[in-house]
């Protein structure tokens, strides 16, 4: 026969736990012996073992206190059931670890594959990691907004950082991370990424330039993202704006500021 402390241990549970699932009515209550003390039998640590399983496995005493009163086969069907909730509740925590592994992983926070694979492929080409992560918070929002256009955005995207134009365009912009608003070379920076941008829009067509067609306060939450990244890019715009050319996230050509520079690119 048993103590009470000998039972807990036998079962894998503190003695305090006994005595809360005798107050629950899961766990009979042995007659005390002469000496005043509860003695238990082996019985007691199987029916114990099975209450501390099925409460581990989040199973509610309420219901613990029915399966152990139910039948073979009914006990049976409810373990299968309790089986099957904790397989997907495994498989719903892998998933949060595979998020929590892209959380440590940087880029694949909250953006697809090709997204990723396209942020690496500015990094390959020298892009500043500031401009970088600009993009990639932009592209957070709007793959979340509009997650079955991604694709479509991509190719383009893909298509377009092959051309030497558009890479020029990042590489110029990564010079201007650095530049004061009051530089003289911010003023030629401009020039070029206007001459980039018209040849671009001039050749093959201004849809080549802008094809995102995003709604408008998606626009200002991403130019938003990218002012706060990069700060000189406000100053750029204002200064592109006089040259012909409007908008962060969307570019959009304007009438240039009369005597302003028209961007037209050089040979």
């Amino acid at each position: 026969m048993l103590t009470i402390g000998e039972l807990a241990s036998y079962a894998g549970v503190t003695v305090r736990a006994v005595r809360h699932y005798h107050a629950k009515g899961l766990l009979p209550e042995p007659e005390r012996d002469h000496s005043g003390y509860r003695r238990y039998d082996a019985g007691a640590v199987i029916e114990l073992i099975r209450i501390r399983t099925l409460a581990e496995a989040g199973v509610p005493l309420a219901r613990v206190r029915e399966l152990l009163r139910a039948g073979e086969e009914e006990f049976a069907a409810a373990v299968a059931d309790i089986d099957r909730r904790l397989r997907a509740e495994i498989r719903e925590r892998q998933r949060h670890r595979e998020r929590i592994a892209r959380l440590a992983s940087g880029d694949g926070l909250a953006l697809p594959s090709e997204v990723v694979e396209y942020l690496d492929r500015l990094r390959a080409l020298g892009v500043d990691e500031r401009i970088v992560r600009a993009e990639r918070d932009g592209w957070i929002p709007l793959a979340a907004h509009s997650p079955a256009r991604v694709a479509e955005w991509m190719a383009r995207k893909r298509e377009q950082i092959d051309d030497p134009l558009l890479a020029g365009f990042y590489l110029t912009l990564s010079q201007a991370l650095d530049r004061a608003d009051d530089d003289p070379r911010l003023v030629e920076l401009a020039d070029k990424l206007a001459a980039y941008i018209t040849r671009m829009a001039d050749e093959r067509g201004e849809d080549y330039v802008d094809d995102t067609d995003i709604e408008s306060p998606l626009v200002t939450l991403m130019d938003t993202l990218a002012f706060d990244t990069v700060p000189p890019a406000r100053r750029l715009i204002e200064l592109l704006r006089q040259r012909g050319w409007t908008g962060w996230t969307k570019l959009e050509r304007v009438a240039p500021r009369p005597g302003a520079p028209r961007g037209r690119p050089t040979t």
